[in-house]
């Protein structure tokens, strides 16, 4: 693996670790004091917050499973890019690693894209950061695989 190369994957698999590290912990929906995630939500009025679960929003049981699974699988992506990266400083090529990392963000993929779609709704109801940091670590975490299998020998 070339000094660039090496670079390149270590950087991007870093930057996937952080992106979905943050974005599980990070509210996907916000509505004037209330946020939404895959933690479940979080309610400050008159200056005193609580954190709830996600059963006051009436989605369906499938909805509050694709949020564990949402968050565990960005939890599983991010300690497999952490693992790739130190792989990769290390100076080893790990095609083991970059494989499972690739099944680990379509993984990710699946189930939050599920969570975002069977979204329950609420009026006046934005996507927050956190959708778009996961949406980051998809990206980010695809594209340091793919350096990582390109740049083995043959």
């Amino acid at each position: 693996m070339e000094s660039r190369s090496r670079w390149i994957s270590l950087a991007l698999g870093l930057l996937a670790a952080s992106a979905f590290a943050l974005a599980v912990q990070i509210a996907w929906w916000h509505v004037a004091e209330v946020t939404v995630g895959p933690f479940g939500s979080r309610h400050c009025f008159g200056g005193e917050c609580r954190e709830t679960g996600l059963a006051w929003l009436d989605g369906s049981e499938l909805w509050m499973r694709a949020a564990v699974a949402t968050r565990a699988a960005g939890y599983i992506a991010m300690f497999i890019f952490v693992v790739l990266a130190g792989a990769v400083a290390a100076r080893r090529v790990p095609l083991l690693v970059a494989r499972a990392s690739i099944v680990a963000v379509l993984t990710a993929t699946a189930s939050a894209v599920y969570f975002i779609a069977a979204f329950p709704g609420l009026p006046e109801a934005s996507l927050g950061v956190g959708a778009f940091l996961f949406a980051a670590g998809i990206v980010a975490g695809i594209a340091a695989a793919i350096v990582v299998l390109r740049s083995a020998p043959r």
